[in-house]
């Protein structure tokens, strides 16, 4: 710690991340299973993104904004996953100041990207099902190129937000961290400087992300509700749930343990609780992601499908 002016105080230059578990066993088994999906995950979303680039029967909206969620997924996983990794088999766990900013924003950046793009899924969803004799011209690739930079320019602004409080916080006492990364709450707690008008904006950047993203899938899927249950075929109803399906599994993941972590009472459960939704949300979902659209999507197995066989063919 450097001291500062007034040298009343010292100022944070690092902190010290208490992780999951102090049990050296325990610590083991975490460090080879978080391992195990974090390497699933990254190879699970490239092989989603790759497939869908060299397919050509996948070059239409739904799967360009499934092949950017794929990406997103390897990005906020990684933001806390290496880190945690190493904190895992060394006997400090510290992150520096700058470190612990970055690691905050990369975070912050992707969790609302991936709500947006879960969002774009959804309209996209909604117009296929709804207007399918003009989901051409709705979805054109322009329009796809504008939702996707919302997207990108959604995450800015909410990391902007967290990264700008984060940076006008000043510490001056404890710099333990009772989680195992940067997360926003510990380290409000850890400030001694006012930080109302932070809390504010980040809470502010936050619920603006959320109102807009779960209005969209709401909005789009009671419109789809309404539409299947309107068809009198069975087999039409069948196939036009069935492709759903697999957004609808993401957003219940993603959308219920965000829920579950910042909605719920603090009250109603503890750190320790906090950390194992944080793992699930932020490790496990974006492994589960590739799964969910590799297993229950046709067109995604049968484009495999055809990779593989040109592939052990050629």
């Amino acid at each position: 710690m450097d001291f500062l002016g007034d040298g009343n105080h010292t100022a944070v230059t690092e902190f010290i991340l208490l992780g999951l578990t102090d049990d050296p066993v325990l610590r083991v088994i975490l460090f080879m299973g978080i391992l195990s999906i974090y390497l699933v995950t990254v190879s699970g979303n490239l092989c989603i993104v790759l497939l869908i680039r060299v397919s050509s029967q996948l070059h239409h909206p739904m799967y360009f904004f499934l092949s950017h969620l794929a990406s997103a997924d390897i990005c906020y996983s990684s933001s806390v996953t290496p880190n945690m990794l190493v904190n895992f088999l060394v006997e400090r766990n510290t992150i520096s100041y700058l470190g612990c900013g970055i690691q905050l924003g990369t975070a912050t950046f992707f969790g609302p990207v991936e709500a947006f793009l879960l969002a774009a899924m959804a309209y996209d969803r909604f117009v296929a099902i709804c207007s399918p004799l003009i989901y051409s011209a709705k979805m054109s690739t322009g329009v796809c190129t504008k939702l996707f930079v919302v997207a990108y320019l959604g995450g800015f602004i909410t990391a902007s937000s967290f990264t700008i409080s984060f940076f006008s916080f000043v510490f001056c006492g404890s710099n333990t961290i009772n989680h195992f990364f940067c997360d926003f709450a510990p380290l409000v707690e850890l400030s001694c400087s006012d930080v109302s008008v932070s809390i504010i904006a980040a809470s502010f950047s936050s619920a603006f992300v959320l109102l807009v993203t779960v209005s969209v899938i709401a909005v789009s899927y009671t419109y789809i509700l309404i539409t299947i249950l309107k068809m009198r075929s069975t087999e039409g109803r069948h196939k036009a749930f069935s492709t759903c399906t697999s957004h609808l599994t993401a957003v219940t993941l993603f959308y219920g343990t965000i829920t579950f972590i910042y909605v719920m009472p603090k009250s109603s459960f503890s750190t320790d609780q906090n950390k194992v939704v944080s793992v699930f949300y932020m490790v496990v979902i974006p492994m589960l992601n590739p799964l969910i659209y590799s297993l229950r999507n046709n067109e995604i197995k049968g484009a495999l499908k055809r990779v593989l066989s040109r592939k052990i063919f050629s």
